[in-house]
């Protein structure tokens, strides 16, 4: 039952979890370290994302950060 419960509403489980381990790392490092860490983790996700894609790495972080990993 349970189990049926977070398989239709994946969205919501998915949610929930994050915002539970979010507000855990709140109460445990305090906030500023939190909001640090989900930096990471969203730039993680993103060139994760783009690694997933088959676009080329260099490409990206050019565009992120234009002019400091091209040779030239």
């Amino acid at each position: 039952m349970f189990l049926q419960f977070i398989l239709e509403n994946r969205g919501k489980s998915l949610g929930v979890a994050a915002g539970f381990i979010f507000g855990l790392l709140f109460l445990l490092v305090g906030f500023f370290k939190t909001i640090i860490f989900m930096v990471f983790v969203a730039t993680g996700f993103y060139i994760g994302s783009k690694f997933d894609k088959q676009e080329d790495l260099s490409e990206v972080l050019d565009r992120i950060l234009p002019g400091k990993f091209t040779k030239r």
